[in-house]
């Protein structure tokens, strides 16, 4: 397989065929039954079917679970034909019991879908785990719709196995611009006032306006077509996985679940199918080592979309 060549300003990853001979040898490849030991901090490259019965139990904090929407969709080579909600929902019924195996009793799990599938994952979460919420956040980019309208948002619903669960809302929570602000015997009550302009911080709801898609110009950006961005991801690693905690992604895509839990001080581990994502992923985790930023998030606070870059700029020019 050959490098795309890319325009000098298009940061999209790519890898160079000796990269891949390089990162291929890190991959896990399953014969039988998995250790933590074996997988804690790797990407296994395998299809979930295949692998789910070999994984071990009880060990992950978190589950961030990213399945096939229903939507005919080529991922690599690698096909996904729509079906009706009936037979989606015994594909889910085929690997989601399984695969919640893999928490701890205190574990957290988030599926994502989009309007279509909603339904059906909402009905898989509320039979095998205790639903707390349903998150929805907006996707800005897609094409619009002639007859319909453009969809713009997708949903992850979120659940725990029991009412004992880690949950830290003070490491999420989002700065915002203060439009009208309101003072209280002449201070500012509830925000703060810069040379930059007056902002809050808030505890975050659920429904996110702040996540940009990745898009060429971002470092984080793969030719995966239904990649997550690492801000979204990092929301609910940060919310419900402590420090050194393990997360567990089985559809790994382009490793997205993994950079980000690294980049957080987290372990990890996944499960991707196709391999040259599996080959991505590896080289992500690589740039990882050294580069531990995530768009929209500095100094423990997620800024508001396409803010955080403007204020850097303004203190620069300051």
């Amino acid at each position: 397989m050959t490098t795309q060549n890319r325009a000098l300003r298009n940061r999209t990853l790519t890898i160079t065929d000796d990269e891949r001979a390089y990162y291929k040898r890190q991959l896990v490849y399953p014969q039988s039954s998995l250790t933590l030991e074996q997988i804690l901090n790797k990407t296994i490259h395998a299809d979930v079917m295949n692998v789910v019965d070999l994984l071990p139990v009880g060990i992950a904090d978190l589950l961030i679970i990213d399945p096939p929407y229903n939507l005919s969709k080529n991922f690599n080579g690698v096909k996904f034909a729509k079906i009706d909600d009936e037979k989606y929902l015994e594909y889910l019924n085929s690997w989601f019991p399984k695969i919640i195996r893999i928490l701890k009793p205190n574990g957290s799990v988030y599926i994502c879908g989009d309007w279509k599938s909603t339904f059906c994952l909402y009905q898989i979460m509320s039979k095998h785990t205790i639903v707390r919420n349903r998150i929805t956040w907006q996707r800005e980019k897609g094409r619009g719709a002639k007859s319909n309208w453009k969809n713009t948002t997708e949903d992850i619903w979120f659940g725990t196995l029991g009412d004992d669960y880690y949950f830290d809302v003070e490491a999420v929570k989002q700065k915002r611009k203060v439009i009208a602000p309101y003072r209280q015997n002449g201070q500012p009550k509830d925000w703060e006032e810069t040379e930059n302009g007056n902002f809050r911080l808030t505890y975050p709801g659920n429904f996110w306006d702040d996540i940009s898609i990745p898009y060429w110009s971002m470092p984080e950006n793969t030719d995966h077509p239904t990649q997550k961005p690492e801000k979204l991801i990092a929301k609910l690693i940060l919310a419900s996985c402590p420090v050194n905690g393990i997360v567990f992604d089985p559809f790994l895509g382009s490793g997205t679940t993994s950079v980000v839990a690294k980049k957080l001080g987290r372990c990890y581990a996944g499960i991707e199918m196709n391999k040259e994502y599996c080959l991505w992923t590896e080289k992500r985790l690589a740039a990882a080592e050294s580069n531990k930023t995530i768009q929209g998030y500095a100094n423990g606070i997620f800024w508001e979309r396409n803010t955080l870059n403007l204020q850097l700029k303004e203190q620069k020019i300051k």
